[in-house]
């Protein structure tokens, strides 16, 4: 038996330039997802929501179900012999905005490569998953998740050189630059409505207006990157005000871009509220970051909404 692991993430700022040639800085969470192959003599697939077996070729095919990650991996690789049973767990929430689709897809990935016995460093292994996630989930998508699901951390990533999706073999490799040993903590809190989103959705109109030329976007996406740049020396230092400066910036540029939502704007309100620094950032619709404790405060707001 071969086992995986990928984290989901939360992206503290430069969101969502990761699919426009920007910076951004992301970290992983706890939870993660977990995929386990084991020979048999069938080819089984099974989640929580239960099992199905692939026998023919047109079983392989997306079938708008929790097993299409699965199914869209073996595609790509061409796996349609594939001998083995294929069981996925997660505890990332379910279209959240932690990535927690890429990371299943993530932990398939290097599970069935194990399987197969095919050595892939991780660069190749993050631009496999989002070709994957792009041209076989069909989901628009930047990198950043692709490659904290691969790479796990804190990371500094760079993806200048990216603006324009290329086929597999001539992408760039992003720049990966852990910086957790410079950060003791991250005095975040992530939290989120518990409201399901599909983030290809909130992302295909703005790519939309970025490759038609609205200067907003375009000109908003270069601002948020260069704001993800000055936040590097920020978080290194821990300078925690100046990082939330950063970070409401960020937010305020890409909420005039494409409103977050009234419940993610609540939340934002009920943080402010609550403490005195918060960091924000709900470019994924779903995610806000904030600093210090809110709990009180998501309590009362968790009692009178949900």
């Amino acid at each position: 038996m071969i086992k995986a692991t990928a984290p989901g993430r939360a992206s503290i700022i430069g969101n969502p330039t990761d699919g426009y040639g920007g910076t951004v800085i992301s970290c992983s969470i706890k939870n993660r997802a977990e995929v386990t192959i084991e020979e048999s003599e069938e080819l089984i697939l099974v989640n929580q929501f239960g099992s199905t077996i692939l026998r023919w070729k047109n079983d392989f095919e997306n079938k708008n179900d929790y097993f299409d990650i699965i199914r869209s991996v073996l595609r790509f690789l061409k796996l349609y012999n594939l001998k083995a049973k294929i069981t996925v767990k997660t505890n990332i929430p379910v279209q959240a905005g932690l990535a927690g689709s890429t990371a299943i897809l993530s932990a398939t990935l290097s599970a069935v490569l194990a399987f197969i016995k095919e050595d892939v460093n991780k660069y190749e292994l993050a631009e496999m998953n989002r070709a994957i996630e792009l041209n076989y989930l069909k989901c628009q998508c930047g990198y950043q998740d692709a490659y904290m699901t691969t790479f796990g951390g804190l990371n500094y990533l760079d993806f200048r050189g990216k603006e324009y999706y290329k086929d597999l073999y001539s992408e760039q490799y992003a720049v990966v630059e852990n910086i957790s040993e410079y950060v003791k903590v991250l005095p975040f809190v992530v939290a989120h409505t518990g409201i399901k989103h599909h983030s290809g959705n909130f992302h295909k109109p703005l790519r939309e207006r970025w490759l038609e030329g609205d200067k907003d976007v375009i000109n908003g996406y270069i601002e948020i990157a260069n704001i993800a740049r000055e936040a590097k020396k920020a978080l290194i230092k821990e300078n925690w005000k100046e990082l939330a400066y950063l970070m409401n910036k960020n937010h305020e540029i890409q909420n005039s871009l494409a409103y977050s939502g009234d419940q993610n704007q609540y939340m934002i309100k009920v943080a402010k509220e609550n403490v005195s620094i918060v960091c924000e950032n709900v470019t994924s619709k779903r995610i806000i970051l904030f600093s210090k404790n809110v709990t009180m405060g998501f309590k009362k707001y968790y009692r009178d909404n949900l």
